[in-house]
This record gives structure tokens, C-alpha cells and sequence, in this order.
């Protein structure tokens, strides 16, 4: 296959980019490096896809002729997009800046795909999706038109528009649902690395709603698994969730982060933030049936992976600054 990844200095591009390229596939990727978290993580990340032979294209998805150019000179035959304005909170406050990825953006990656109708188009959407509702396990067959948030509206959208693409143009559009993918070179703003660095620096984790939430933690590798089962299938028109199928309580994190730091979090309860759910728990019935996706990793286990992770970045830092 020839595989276009956005977003793949990213953390989940990144481990789907080795993936790929393990098994045989031509991997481009692209990514604007932006600033949303430290951007030297995404340089570390695409330096490490270099020396596995990929090409890096640094650019914005939307730029509509450069990426038309890209399918055109690489022969693509599968879009993985992944680029996006990721996180909840940040949507509070920055609206502007997922109106100009997740949805202007999404048009242009899609506008240049519709010239190519051969291309398989496949997509990360969220389990934000689920908003409000309050039926769990969350399934691809429930409603979903209460959104919590503007970052979870815009992946609505993103779904939307797929679907209106398919439907005019033929293109072969798959979404995919993830559920709070965690792991090594992961996403600095999620909860789990935050809480991490805090314990390390002895500085109070947050915890709101009293410590009071669950989330289907799933783990890289599963997601990755995931991801590849559904260009495999190629899809004419579907969507997917890809979580573990076992929501865990944020407390129970908090503890097993402290098992493998062997240091206790110093925890400061606050009321509910606004925009969050209580609990996300994904339906993957579909997934196990038509993509054979089955997560394999415990929370115990992935955290073990990360935290190993994690402390080698930290005494690789460490000794750097000390040179």
C-alpha cells in the first residue's frame, strides 16, 4: 500500500507510521508541527520515522494543491487522516482553532481526495461524539446530537461531511471513535502524563468531580491494531469505535500511576469541569465482528509500558542539560 498519514509527527501518526512501515507499506507523512503542546516531542517523533526510511512532509492540511500533489506523485492509495486540534479544554477557550483544523482542514483534505476516487479515506473521529448521552456502552448505533463540547461537535461534523463525500462522490470514507488513547510518546495535555509529570514533581494532580469519572483508557498498540484492520477491510462507508470495553475509574489511575512511581500524588478534589462526561465506555461489538479488533492491554500493563517510557525520557532530558 501507499499510505498518506496527516498528522504524523502526532502521537497515534507516529505509532501507526512505524506499524505500517514494519509490515511492508510506503509511508508519507504530514505534519505542521504546531504548538498546541511542545513541539520538540513531534520533532523527536518524525526524526524517529526518518531514520525508519519515511519522508516528513512539514505542511498544513490546508493547503489543498501540495496535498493533491502529494496523491498524485506518490500514488496514494490510502488517506489515514489524523491531523486535528485535539483536547477539550483547549476548545473552551480557542474555538477558532478547530474551525480552521477539524473542519476547514477536513474539507481540504477531502476535496483533494475526491479527485482521486480510487483513494481510501480513513479518519479519527472521538468518543466525544457521545455528548450527553447516557445509555453505556456507547454504540455507533446511538444518537448523536448533544455534544458536551466544541471539540466533540466538530468530530460530528467530521462524520457528517464523510458521509456527504461518500455519497456525492463514491469515496470509500471510514471513521474511527477512539477512546482515550494512552501510551509511550504520548500527548503531553492528556491526563494520565500530566499526572505523571505532577507526582515526579511532587506538584498537586487535579482531579474533578471529587475524582468522580471513568474513561475506556486504550492502550497505543490496540488503537494501532485497530486503525490497520480498518484499511485492511476498505470499507465503502462505515464507522467504528475502537476502545478498550472496560472504563476505569480516574482514582484507579491515580493509584496505579503511584504503584509504578512509587510516589504518592498529592490529589486536589475540584467541582466538575465544564464540557467533560462523567463516563465514556465503548460498545466494540461492530469493531470485534467486522475488523476482528480484540484490545489485548490492561491499564496496569499500559501504564507500566508508559511510566518505563516516560522515566527514560526524563533521564534522557536530565543528562542533555547536564552536557
Amino acid at each position: 500500500m501507499q499510505v498518506l498519514i496527516t498528522g504524523a509527527a502526532g502521537f497515534i501518526g507516529f505509532h501507526l507510521a512505524l506499524a505500517l512501515k514494519k509490515r511492508g507499506d510506503t509511508v508519507i507523512g504530514l505534519d505542521n508541527f504546531n504548538a498546541y503542546y511542545d513541539p520538540q516531542l513531534k520533532r523527536e517523533r518524525a526524526k524517529i520515522l526518518k531514520t525508519h526510511g519515511m519522508e516528513i512532509v512539514e505542511a498544513d492540511i490546508r493547503d489543498q494543491p501540495l496535498i493533491e500533489q502529494l496523491l498524485q506523485k506518490k500514488e496514494i492509495s490510502h488517506f489515514i487522516h489524523l491531523a486535528a486540534q485535539a483536547g477539550v479544554r483547549h476548545s473552551l477557550i480557542a474555538p477558532n482553532d478547530y474551525v480552521a483544523s477539524n473542519l476547514q482542514g477536513f474539507v481540504s483534505v477531502l476535496e483533494a481526495c475526491r479527485k482521486h476516487p480510487g483513494i481510501k479515506f480513513i479518519f479519527a473521529s472521538s468518543s466525544s461524539v457521545y455528548g450527553l448521552n447516557e445509555k453505556i456502552p456507547f454504540s455507533t448505533e446511538d444518537p448523536t446530537d448533544r455534544p458536551t463540547n466544541f471539540y466533540g461537535a466538530t468530530k460530528k461534523a467530521n462524520e457528517l461531511i464523510a458521509h456527504a463525500y461518500h455519497h456525492l462522490y463514491g469515496l470509500a470514507v471510514t471513521g474511527l471513535r477512539f477512546f482515550t488513547v494512552y501510551g509511550p510518546w504520548g500527548r503531553p495535555d492528556m491526563a494520565y502524563y500530566r499526572f505523571c509529570e505532577k507526582i515526579c514533581r511532587g506538584e498537586p494532580i487535579q482531579l474533578f468531580n471529587q475524582g468522580n469519572m471513568a474513561r475506556d483508557f486504550t492502550y497505543i498498540d490496540d488503537i494501532v491494531r485497530g486503525i490497520i484492520a480498518a484499511i485492511d477491510l476498505g470499507a465503502p462507508c462505515e464507522i467504528f469505535n475502537l476502545g478498550n470495553h472496560q472504563p476505569v475509574p480516574l482514582l484507579r489511575l491515580v493509584e496505579i500511576l503511584e504503584e509504578r512511581l512509587e510516589k504518592k500524588a498529592i490529589r486536589q478534589f475540584l467541582p466538575m469541569q465544564p464540557g467533560e462526561v462523567l463516563t465514556t465506555y465503548a460498545d466494540i461489538e461492530k469493531s470485534q465482528r467486522l475488523l476482528g479488533f480484540h484490545p489485548r492491554v490492561s491499564l496496569e500493563e499500559g501504564l507500566a509500558h508508559f511510566v518505563e517510557w516516560f522515566q527514560r525520557s526524563l533521564n534522557h532530558s536530565t543528562a542533555a542539560e547536564n552536557r
